[in-house]
């Protein structure tokens, strides 16, 4: 089964549940606003809401929220949601955010969904589809991917010959070959929790950033003999973040358009 307490989160043993976790504590530099950037509205809500919303019409629970920047703030516009929470600060990356939230996963054995907090446009089926296909392949980690004619900015999708996903490069350490590939991360996983956080445990800094990026669990996944899975949106627009307002005009667009056509 899976609870929530007063604590926060406590998940115990379940077959195939499934858990998430929603990295929310960026500042958000490009926004040009001190408010933190997964508060900005989208259609008059916060970016952070639409995310939970998919979440909890794709039937996944319960949910831990990793906040920093102004953490308090976002935790009362997310009041009345249950909701667990963990605290990242510094924020030194992505695995270091979600390795903040291991307290409230020691006794689980069932798949965790790890996504952003600035993706407004993802939708509940895409999230089901995304972990029906780990489920069918057995997978230690599932990555959404996008194929996309612009992806700069984004990670992308290394696969071998035969089609199998190797692993992620960040763009800022891609070779010129690694960069022209148009298959990219969208940012969202599904784990089987024990694997994830043994994996997190063995990631370093050693890239340009000099951060600890989750995207790194793969490789290592896959190295200890693991299965890497992935699942391709039908509608690369869902994996749409927000890092400045130019982004954030552009899914309020989208999102409008999904209201007038409802």
């Amino acid at each position: 089964m899976v609870a929530i307490t007063e604590e926060g989160v406590r998940v115990t043993e379940a077959k195939r549940a499934r858990a998430a976790i929603v990295l929310a504590a960026g500042l958000g530099k490009r926004m040009q606003s001190d408010l933190p950037k997964v508060l900005h509205p989208a259609l008059g809500r916060p970016l952070l809401l639409h995310v939970l919303d998919a979440v909890q019409e794709a039937g996944i629970a319960p949910v831990v929220v990793v906040v920093g920047h102004q953490a308090e703030r976002v935790q009362q516009a997310c009041a009345g949601r249950a909701l667990g929470w963990a605290l990242q600060v510094p924020q030194l990356g992505t695995a270091h955010a979600v390795q903040q939230t291991a307290s409230h996963f020691t006794a689980y054995t069932g798949d965790v969904v790890v996504l952003c907090g600035d993706t407004p446009l993802l939708t509940a089926a895409t999230l089901q589809k995304l972990c029906a296909t780990h489920q069918r392949l057995g997978a230690a980690a599932t990555v959404l991917t996008a194929e996309v004619d612009d992806p700069r900015g984004y990670g992308r999708i290394q696969r071998d010959a035969n089609g199998n996903v190797l692993g992620i490069v960040e763009d800022k350490d891609a070779s010129p070959a690694e960069r022209a590939l148009r298959e990219i991360n969208s940012g969202l996983y599904v784990f089987a929790a024990p694997d994830l956080f043994a994996a997190l445990g063995q990631v370093d800094a050693d890239n340009a950033q000099r951060e600890y990026y989750l995207t790194d669990t793969l490789a290592i996944l896959r190295r200890s003999g693991k299965r890497i899975g992935a699942y391709r949106c039908d509608d690369a627009r869902e994996v749409l973040g927000v890092n400045d307002p130019a982004q954030l005009a552009l899914v309020e667009k989208i999102l409008s358009s999904r209201v007038r056509d409802a």
